[in-house]
């Protein structure tokens, strides 16, 4: 009966964690103007809860874009729940 739940759990992580990566989103597509930066707008529309003030902490060199590396970190740290 342990085999069988502790499979069950592994199973759940493995999937969800795929399921994770799969959902997060594609720099290359969330840049529609395919400018090279993400715009607050363009942001929103594959993370509807973010912010402006999240954008701009996550914009580190504030010229009102988000480069893949910037948005990455702001897709990474948005997938961390809080504690």
């Amino acid at each position: 009966m342990k085999k069988i739940v502790l499979s069950s759990l592994v199973v759940l992580g493995l999937s969800t964690a795929a399921f994770a990566q799969a959902a997060a989103p594609d720099f290359a597509t969330i840049d529609a103007d395919a400018s090279g930066g993400v715009s607050l707008a363009e942001a929103q529309v594959a993370l509807p809860d973010l912010t402006e003030e999240a954008f701009t902490a996550a914009d580190l060199d504030a010229n009102g874009e988000l480069s893949a590396e910037e948005f990455a970190t702001l897709t990474a740290t948005a997938a961390v729940p809080a504690s």
